[in-house]
């Protein structure tokens, strides 16, 4: 018979990851974010239509099987899965650190350092937003019951005319905020970690928890910053995803160097 080897947890090692930056240090990531994107903008602006076309396909897939009703729970699920679907833009900016060759090929099939533990991680980012969808859902059946969804062109009416359309706003917001909260915190860096080092995914997820709760005050002026600017390319009709994703996606990259430094 085989024996099983033992499984070794990882051990405390020693980093020089930075804490306490000052939250005017988030203008700085955005600002550098928009020079990876200026330097070889063909392949930013590439990968940014693709991330619009497939934005584009899943709005336009919930309209024609009348899954409207999710439609704000999935854009702000949007916030959740971005991360990982950043990863190719991640990745041109550590080449470009590196004096790497560039290509759009290299951005989409990238070789993390952490193997699997970045498909492990991508499960998991999706199982939350499925998580939190699915408690829009029912948030929405526990103040209006079955009624069925009326629609985009009445839903605002509907919310905002009646106390119990702002009942359901007010605990619907609260709950989004929590798991907008927790989402953001556990994702911001481990994507970036989970590339460029070999370690597990849910070691990467409480390193990100842990970045981000010693540096709060710069973090949710990031958060701040990434909110408005997807809410800019969302009113545009997506088209300004093409642009807003690869900068925001180039900036997190910094934003992980200035901690890792």
């Amino acid at each position: 018979m085989t024996p099983i080897p033992a499984v070794v947890p990882p051990l405390p090692r020693d980093n020089g990851w930075q804490r306490h930056c000052a939250p005017t240090t988030a203008f700085r990531w955005l600002a550098a974010g928009w020079d990876d994107f200026r330097e070889r903008p063909l392949a930013s602006l590439f990968y940014g239509v693709l991330v619009f076309l497939i934005s584009a396909g899943i709005v336009t897939g919930l309209f024609a099987f009348g899954q409207d009703s999710v439609l704000f729970p999935a854009l702000a699920g949007f916030v959740v899965v971005g991360p990982i679907v950043a990863i190719g833009l991640y990745e041109k900016s550590r080449r470009l650190a590196a004096g790497e060759p560039i290509s759009l090929i290299s951005m989409i099939f990238v070789r993390p350092a952490s193997g699997g533990q970045l498909l492990f991680t991508g499960i998991l980012l999706c199982t939350l937003m499925l998580l939190w969808m699915r408690t829009a859902v029912i948030i929405y059946a526990l103040f209006f019951g079955l009624r069925p969804f009326p629609g985009l062109r009445h839903v605002t009416t509907m919310l905002l005319t009646t106390p119990t359309g702002w009942a359901m706003l007010i605990v619907g917001t609260a709950i989004g905020g929590l798991f907008a909260a927790f989402s953001f915190a556990i994702s911001a860096f481990s994507i970036p970690m989970l590339l460029e080092e070999r370690i597990d995914a849910l070691t990467a997820m409480a390193s990100s928890l842990a970045l981000v709760w010693n540096n709060l005050p710069v973090m949710l002026t990031w958060g701040a910053i990434v909110l408005a600017l997807v809410l800019l390319g969302v009113m545009t009709g997506l088209v300004g995803l093409i642009v807003v994703f690869p900068v925001l996606g180039h900036g997190t990259w910094h934003a992980w160097l200035a901690f890792r430094s």
